[in-house]
Order: structure tokens, then C-alpha cells, then sequence
């Protein structure tokens, strides 16, 4: 058959019920594509091989027993059984490394399994690794890792956005069918965008946070990557629901639909007609790219061909959204933080009296851009500052929930919006100018800030590098915005970029193309 890599994960699912493929076999095909191009790539922190195969053996295994025992046996198996996926490097696994980018857990071992983990052993997918991340999921290129950057298989001399950049990469460049990472501001979106991958944040409290290393627990929410919008559906629906360990995780019902998107183009193109979307046009940002803005008013021209109808809507607190979120963020992230202090777990330095230790360990053990936003959040949970920052922040942070609750009133279905105003840059355009890095985020943040679901989907290519489009829903309707996702996949589906795959996948398979890092110096 086929390289096995190549083919989404509904169509892995259908191979492996069928016989025609064992999910040990599929395992195996994805793992030597990860060590292969890790080199040049550096997608993954840590590939665990022998446990895959284990998980991968019990899933044939699933597999085996229930065709023995009929159809109905079978069409009851999970649709992720026996299905790859790639797990960001902050996800806990009982026993396995959770660095979340940052030397100051480096060498530390979960003694747990995240609440997102136990979900996926249950549908029986196999875990292949831990993929790199911006430290702490802080940042916007995955630069920002302790073990080095991550590089675009589009263009290896680009970034692939962040912070769950590894996460990205894993998919588009064919080494797991699916992946997990975090969204905080825009961390699922953005690179999905950039990598030319399909990436989703959920409603806030869609997804138990538990097990999770934590950066702003307000905004934080974990979703899917993957290569086309029904396999995203698929591991949302696997991984949410309410987990009483986590209280912001929300009872509302998980709906079956997630699971259960359109399989036909003609039926999912049939979701857009008669649905209103609204654009607005504070997200067509200045220092958008021309070609981007080009690709995103082709999807929406296209849109409108299929029948839908899309207006230009105003969201007039989004221009505070940048401001707002760099407050919000920070001062989360500076107590969410100060539990890395050398005595209980992680990086240890020892260098005189308690004092003295922790800041040895904290100096040592975080790098340049955690210092910075926890500095800053720490300012503005200071005395004397609190109301003056953090208060006034969380006050716009509720005008920016009200613009969007406003245009849900008036009976739009969802917006449309770019994901990125830019294609991926090139490595260290952005390291030396923190407020450049920041604006990367300005499309997707007021999105973290309202807590609703947002999806990026693939829309062309500009100078030969991907393009997304974002669709942003009210709250808890994932499923009808992966519908019309969806729906403008399957509008989209004979566009000849469709067809086309990461055009630096050669060089990073050649065992000579140097490390990111080494590249990027």
C-alpha cells in the first residue's frame, strides 16, 4: 500500500478494522519518519518507540478480538483506537518527561497521567512522544524553547509558529496524523496557520485542564491538530468533558456531531448555504501582508459562492485586546510560576541560604521571556498597582466578551477572520523586538480573552507558505463551527494547493541538513 503516513487518521481507522493495516505497523511507519527528521526539524523533545509499539500491539489486539466477534463489535471500537498521536511537552504522562519547554523541569517524571491522557488510553491511541514548545507556552515561534527551536517543514529556515510549534510540525510533516497542544493566545491557531495544518481552540472549560503546566489558567485551553477538520472533530470529542478534578471544566454535553462531521464533500459544502458570517474588520490588522489578506478574502469570496453570506462587522474593544492580554497573562503566569522554587520538584541550585537557592534556581532554570513576563505580571499584581493593571484589564477583558456576545445576538452564525497577519518569518526577525513577537497573536487572542472556540483552517498559500483562515463560534459550538470548517474544506477541496505537500520534507529527511539551532545562529 501507500506510505501509511500519508493518509488522515478516519482513513487509518477504516485500514485497521478492515485488516489491511495493523496499527503496529501504522506506529512504526510514523516513528521512523520522527527520528528521521527530528534532526533537522526538532518537532519532538523525547519519541517513545517501545511504549508506542506496546500501545500499538494492544490495539491490534482491541482490533482482532472484535472482528472475531462481528460487526457490530467493530463499529463499536473507538475511533481513535490504534490512531498516533503526539502530545505537546506539557501534557502529563505517568513516568514520561514534562519539561514544558524549560530547564527548570528538565529530568522531571510525572508521577500522573493528565486528565487528556487518560482520555486517549481509553480510546486506545498511541502515544508516540512529547513534541517541543515555547518555555511554558510562552511565545509565538517556538524560539523560545530551553532545547531549541523548532523549524517550518515549509521553509526550514522559518519558524512554525508557537508556542505549540512542535505539535504543528509533527502533523505537516506526516509524523503523527494527530497532535495535542495548548491555547493560551492564540498557541493552537497560530501555528496551525503557519504549518498549513488544521488547529483548534475550544470553548473555555471544553477540556479538563488537569495535568496540564499551567501559564495563564484563565486563558489556557488544550485542542487538536491534524490534517483535515473531521479528524480534528474526532480527538475533541475524545478528549472533553467535565473532569471533577479540574472545577473549570464545564458538565455541558460533549455532542455527538463532534465525531461525526459530514463525510461527503457535497454534504458538508450544503452547511454553508444560508449562513451568515460576520468579518471583522478591526482583525485586517496594518502590517498585514498583502498576500495573506489576498488569500483570506479569496476564502471568504469563496464562502459566499457556496451560498453563505458574509458582512463586515466591527469588534471595537479588540484594539485594547493586545494591551488587555499582556496584563491578564503575565500576572497569571507570575503565581502559576512560583511553585518552580528548587525545594519540591524540578531544577535545584544550591547556593547559600533558602533565599539565595531560589533565586539561583529560578535564574538558572528560566529563560529570557518567562523572566520577562513574570517580571511584569508581578509588577502588576504589586501594591498599589493592582487596580491601576490587573483590575482595569479584566474590566476590558469584559468589553471584549460583550463585543462578541452582541454580534451572536444579532443572529450571526460565526466570524471570519485571518488566523496570522504574515506567513512564517524567518528564524530571529522577531527575537530582539518582544512587542513585533506579540503582535504575531493580535488575530487570536481577543478569542482566549471572550473564552470562545476558534479554528484554523488552511485557505492557500502566499510566496509558498501556508495561510490560515480563522473561524471563531459562540461558546460551546464547536461542533457546528468544525461543520462549517468543514464545509470550507470541502468548497476547497480540487484547489491544487490542496495537493501539496511541506516543500522542505526532502531536506529534513537528509541526514546533513544541520539542527535549527545550528541554522538559526
Amino acid at each position: 500500500m501507500a506510505d501509511p503516513t500519508r493518509l488522515h487518521a478516519h482513513e487509518m481507522a477504516a485500514l485497521l478494522r478492515a485488516g489491511d493495516l495493523s496499527a503496529r505497523a501504522l506506529t512504526e511507519a510514523h516513528l521512523d519518519a520522527a527520528e528521521r527528521d527530528n534532526r533537522a526539524l526538532h518537532a519532538w523533545l523525547t519519541i517513545d518507540r517501545a511504549r508506542a509499539l506496546e500501545e500499538a500491539d494492544a490495539a491490534d489486539a482491541r482490533i482482532v478480538a472484535a472482528r472475531a466477534d462481528g460487526a457490530a463489535a467493530l463499529a463499536r471500537l473507538p475511533a481513535l483506537l490504534g490512531i498516533p498521536v503526539a502530545l505537546k511537552d506539557l501534557v502529563s504522562v505517568a513516568g514520561g518527561q514534562c519539561t514544558a519547554g524549560s530547564r527548570i523541569l528538565e529530568g522531571y517524571r510525572s508521577p500522573y497521567d493528565a486528565h487528556i491522557t487518560e482520555r486517549l488510553r481509553e480510546a486506545g491511541a498511541v502515544i508516540l512522544g512529547k513534541t517541543n514548545m515555547d518555555e511554558f507556552a510562552m511565545g509565538s515561534s517556538t524560539e523560545h524553547s530551553a532545547f531549541g527551536p523548532t523549524a517550518n517543514p515549509w521553509a526550514l529556515d522559518r519558524v512554525p509558529g508557537g508556542s505549540s510549534g512542535g505539535s504543528a510540525v509533527a502533523v505537516a510533516a506526516f509524523h503523527a496524523p494527530l497532535s495535542i497542544g495548548t491555547d493560551t493566545g492564540g498557541s493552537i491557531r497560530q501555528p496551525a496557520a503557519l504549518c498549513g495544518v488544521v488547529g483548534m481552540k475550544p470553548t473555555y472549560g471544553r477540556v479538563s485542564r488537569y495535568g496540564i503546566v499551567a501559564f495563564a489558567s484563565s486563558l489556557d485551553q488544550i485542542g487538536p491538530f491534524a490534517r483535515d477538520v473531521r479528524d480534528a472533530g474526532a480527538l475533541l470529542h475524545a478528549i472533553a468533558g467535565r473532569d471533577d478534578r479540574d472545577s473549570t471544566s464545564s458538565p455541558v454535553p460533549v455532542p455527538a456531531a463532534l465525531g461525526n462531521l459530514p463525510a461527503g464533500d457535497d454534504e458538508a459544502a450544503a452547511t454553508l448555504r444560508g449562513k451568515r458570517f460576520g468579518m471583522p474588520r478591526e482583525y485586517f490588522v496594518a502590517g498585514m501582508e498583502p498576500a495573506v489578506e489576498a488569500r483570506v478574502r479569496e476564502a471568504v469570496a469563496a464562502l459566499e459562492a457556496a451560498g453563505a453570506t458574509v458582512e463586515d462587522v466591527s469588534l471595537p474593544h479588540t484594539d485594547y485586546g493586545l494591551a488587555t492580554y499582556y496584563i491578564v497573562a503575565p500576572a497569571e503566569a507570575s503565581a502559576n510560576l512560583a511553585r518552580y522554587d528548587g525545594v519540591r520538584f524540578g531544577l535545584q541550585r544550591r547556593d547559600g541560604d533558602v533565599l539565595a537557592n531560589y533565586l539561583a534556581t529560578r535564574g538558572a532554570g528560566f529563560g529570557d521571556e518567562v523572566k520577562r513576563r513574570v517580571m511584569l505580571g508581578t509588577y502588576a499584581l504589586s501594591a498599589g498597582y493592582y487596580d491601576a493593571y490587573y483590575l482595569k484589564a479584566q474590566k476590558v477583558r469584559t468589553l471584549i466578551k460583550g463585543d462578541f456576545d452582541a454580534l451572536w445576538a444579532q443572529g450571526f452564525d460565526a466570524l471570519v477572520a485571518p488566523t496570522s497577519p504574515t506567513v512564517a518569518f524567518p528564524f530571529g526577525a522577531r527575537m530582539d523586538d518582544p512587542v513585533a513577537m506579540y503582535l504575531s497573536d493580535a488575530c487570536t487572542l481577543p478569542v482566549n480573552m471572550a473564552g470562545l472556540p476558534g479554528v484554523s483552517v488552511p485557505c492557500g498559500l502566499a510566496e509558498g507558505l501556508p495561510v490560515g483562515l480563522q473561524l471563531i463560534g459562540a461558546a460551546w459550538s464547536e461542533a457546528e463551527l468544525l461543520g462549517l470548517a468543514r464545509g470550507y474544506e470541502a468548497i476547497t477541496a480540487g484547489a491544487a494547493w490542496r495537493s501539496l505537500e511541506p516543500a522542505d520534507l526532502a531536506r529534513a529527511a537528509d541526514p546533513s541538513t544541520p539542527a535549527p539551532g545550528a541554522r538559526a545562529a
